[in-house]
């Protein structure tokens, strides 16, 4: 008994020590564990520098869409959350980041406000300064201390809102604006969506005619550009947008007012400088950051750049990028010197499209919720017909690597209008005379080709869903009841024989 009881204490004395070193081992472990991960916090504990070093490179690495297109010239990354260029004579978009992502524009929603006070007013309107104009600005806000009484005329406060991006002006525009036209500054803001949307813009919202801060006032690249591209129909705009000082001169109601230029890429003196910038309009806030928009012509080609949420001072820089590489990887053609299709007998005045880039391939894309790998889409409007029937061909790519598609006006006409893709990218919309072999060809085939180009793509977005409801639509009402009562009979023996099944089952048990 003795003997147990000693080596029971024996076994006790053993198993303690056994824990003891385990914990000891444990502990040590932790703390050599540890060691490291406190090193290693110290190790990448940022600096300041370091951090928005940080924050640069992961904008910068942002996908650019229009560079996933196959043999499409790459171009540059940027600083900005957003990015494109188009070209203006066809709508084609030459570079994509992000198109349809929600951005605060800050001021280049400027751009928008004289679009529509161009369209609805003339320079020689006059523009009362309100309360309203000048109530809401605070100290930090853009302004030339505009005051409560002041009257100028519609082409100074332009002036003064596109060079000094002064916003009691721009508010006073829009009221000015308004009320000449028989409504009010709320009419002016519905103006301004409405424009929008005409012009094919999907993913704006404006609230003023500033760009102030409003969680609700968004715009994207692509509807900016789109806005800006409209811009060139108005030449007073590019005289306004050249002009480096600019003075509102005393008068009776007013004191003199005199301010410059903020795009500095057309001021020659600045290191931004870029010969071929004919327009534009600079936007900052801390919620957007720095934006801008910058229409350039090299006497071949006409382009609207847009970059949106700009991180620290790359604005000019990224944007000269960008032109330079669509101005060195594109160029346009006139259709009719290339054209050899059968089909057409002549090409005339080209119907430039806003282009809509959504889908499977294209130049254009989007982040977050939206994110798609686009593919250049329907033609906006037939009011941005071109006059030169022009096609944007990539670096690389012949006229003869194009698609086209024929669309005819009518059935009636021997018109229609031939649209121009690379890789589903719109390159160009032109109009042209077709020839009666066209019509002769289709004739004989319409429906064939209907199916080809709407049916499939429907099946492969629908799957199974879409092939059964495709295999209904091609079924007399007849067959639709008899395939109908032939499922409700299949459902009926298959529950009759679940059911009798359970019965065998129970029954065997009971018989057990």
């Amino acid at each position: 008994m003795k003997r147990r009881k000693k080596v029971l204490s024996v076994v006790l004395a053993l198993l303690l020590l056994l824990s003891m070193g385990t914990a000891a081992a444990a502990t040590e472990q932790a703390q050599e564990g540890a060691e490291p991960e406190n090193s290693g916090n110290e190790e990448t504990e940022l600096t300041e520098e370091e951090r928005l070093q940080q924050e640069l490179d992961a904008v910068y690495a942002l996908p650019v869409e229009s560079n996933e297109i196959k043999e499409w010239p790459q171009g540059p990354g940027t600083y900005g959350e957003a990015a494109i260029v188009m070209e203006v004579d066809t709508g084609a978009i030459l570079y994509a980041k992000n198109l349809d992502g929600h951005f605060f524009p800050a001021s280049i929603t400027k751009v928008l406000t004289t679009l529509i006070a161009l369209e609805n007013g003339q320079l020689s309107d006059p523009v009362y300064f309100s309360h309203d104009c000048v109530a809401f600005l605070k100290p930090d806000e853009a302004s030339i201390g505009m005051k409560e009484g002041n009257l100028i005329s519609l082409e100074q406060a332009l002036y003064a809102t596109l060079l000094a991006s002064a916003n009691e002006t721009a508010y006073a525009v829009g009221e000015n604006v308004g009320k000449n036209a028989g409504h009010d500054y709320n009419w002016f803001i519905e103006q301004m969506n409405l424009r929008c949307q005409e012009l094919g813009g999907t993913n704006s919202n404006f609230v003023n005619t500033n760009g102030l801060h409003d969680a609700n006032h968004y715009t994207c690249a692509r509807d900016m550009a789109l806005i800006a591209r409209e811009m060139f129909k108005h030449p007073e705009f590019f005289t306004i947008a050249q002009t480096h000082e600019y003075k509102i001169p005393e008068s009776e109601t007013t004191e003199e007012h005199i301010f410059q230029q903020h795009h500095k890429m057309l001021d020659p003196e600045n290191e931004n400088y870029y010969e071929y910038v004919v327009g534009g309009k600079t936007g900052y806030t801390s919620d957007a950051l720095s934006t801008l928009v910058t229409m350039a012509d090299n006497g071949s080609m006409q382009l609207v750049c847009v970059v949106l949420k700009t991180h620290g001072k790359n604005v000019y820089p990224d944007t000269r990028n960008l032109l330079e590489y669509a101005f060195t990887n594109f160029s346009k053609v006139a259709a009719a010197d290339y054209e050899t299709s059968e089909d057409i007998q002549s090409i005339g005045e080209m119907q430039a499209a806003a282009v809509n880039m959504s889908g499977e391939a294209g130049a254009a894309g989007t982040t977050g919720d939206t994110a798609e790998t686009p593919e250049a889409g329907e033609a906006a409007s037939a009011e941005n017909a071109g006059a030169e029937g022009s096609v944007i061909l990539p670096k690389g790519v012949e006229f003869k690597d194009l698609e086209v598609e024929i669309i005819p006006d009518s059935d009636v006409s021997n018109t229609g209008t031939l649209e121009y893709r690379y890789s589903g990218n719109l390159m160009g919309s032109v109009r042209a005379v077709l020839s009666p072999s066209y019509f002769q060809k289709e004739a004989k085939e319409p429906e064939k080709t209907e199916v080809r180009k709407n049916s499939e793509p429907d099946l492969k977005e629908k799957g199974k869903a879409g092939r059964w409801k495709s295999l209904l639509e091609n079924k007399t009402k007849t067959e639709k009841i008899i395939l109908a009562a032939a499922a409700a009979v299949l459902v009926i023996l298959v529950f009759a024989f679940i059911t009798l099944l359970v019965k065998r089952i129970r029954y065997k048990k009971r018989k057990r």
